[in-house]
């Protein structure tokens, strides 16, 4: 079993590079499906849907433009529900088909707050895509439009995702050994 250690915890790789990269296939394939003649903006969710936005715009073939939203709400291994935003949006959005990117939606509570927000610019449509999706932890009515896995409700590290800012860089992804 492959294992890393950051700062104080373990954790063992629980999704590989080459699950991830199919997970990712499939997300682009069904958005591609979905707006085939349709222009689309991307709200990718900083910091840890950095590594998925680059790789899902990669497999978009409509035309589209990628922007950069930062909120944080992580201390540590859990939320401190408390939002920032940290970075705005600078599109325009109203009238736009918008497609939010987030790294992993557990309770739902972040992607909620951002999509109520862009509501409120009077885009034509918003939708979300999120590479990891905990449904046992989700507490929210918002539909997430585009799921690349499902996972449960482990703390997880790698591919974007990080632990007091460490680990993102890993490709694999790994769970908290506890």
């Amino acid at each position: 079993m492959k294992k890393v250690k950051i700062l104080d915890k373990e954790f063992k790789m629980a999704i590989s590079s080459a699950t991830i990269k199919r997970a990712i296939e499939e997300v682009a394939t069904k958005i591609n499906n979905d707006y085939f003649d349709e222009e689309i903006l991307f709200l990718s969710i900083l910091n840890g849907s950095f590594m998925f936005t680059s790789d899902l715009v990669k497999r978009i073939k409509p035309l589209c433009q990628v922007s950069f939203v930062k909120l944080s709400s992580y201390a540590g291994e859990s939320s401190t529900g408390i939002f920032k935003e940290l970075i705005g949006l600078n599109e325009n959005i109203e009238g736009r088909k918008v497609i939010v990117i987030e790294d992993i939606v557990d309770t739902g509570a972040t992607i909620e707050t951002i999509v109520k927000q862009l509501k409120v610019m009077k885009p034509d449509s918003v939708k979300v895509a999120t590479l990891l999706f905990k449904p046992q932890s989700y507490q929210e009515n918002l539909m997430i439009d585009y799921i690349g896995l499902e996972m449960p409700e482990d703390f997880l590290i790698g591919y974007g995702l990080d632990y007091n800012g460490y680990g993102r860089n890993f490709e694999d992804i790994y769970s908290l050994i506890k």
